[in-house]
């Protein structure tokens, strides 16, 4: 169970290094003004998002799933773990609006600001305390 729960901890690092990087990627794109360095930014947007920040998310769940698979029985019954999981939808559904904002600036249809983006930004901080308090402290 520890080799499963190192292996989880390193993917949910890479994920949120991936997740704390795009938005900000956003920003400066947004604010790029020349066709060289939008394009660069949309390589580097996709190569973030397809290489890291896809399969951290897929090892993450994948090996999270693996630990509660574990011992059903109490994490079912845990409060905790119901308020942990809605968080960590909550990033799913974060991830994949990432993903559609890399598409929108691939084809040259963002409509959203910086300033927006880096509100946006902020969304998996909020995230990782309340995951990371969650797992950790075991309120209730």
């Amino acid at each position: 169970m520890l080799w499963i729960k190192a292996f989880h901890i390193i993917a949910i690092v890479c994920w949120f290094a991936a997740l704390f990087y795009l938005p900000r990627l956003f920003v400066y794109h947004v604010d790029a003004t020349d066709a060289v360095s939008r394009d660069r930014f949309c390589i580097m947007e996709r190569r973030l998002y397809r290489g890291i920040a896809i399969p951290a998310m897929i090892a993450t769940v994948a090996l999270g799933i693996w630990l509660y698979s574990l011992n059903p029985a109490y994490y079912t019954s845990a409060g905790w773990m119901h308020a942990k999981l809605t968080f960590v939808v909550l990033l799913l559904a974060y991830h994949h609006m990432c993903g559609a904002y890399v598409r929108k600036f691939a084809q040259g249809a963002n409509t959203r600001s910086g300033r927006y983006f880096r509100i946006f930004n902020e969304v998996p901080t909020v995230a990782l305390f309340a995951i990371v308090i969650l797992a950790v402290v075991k309120p209730f």
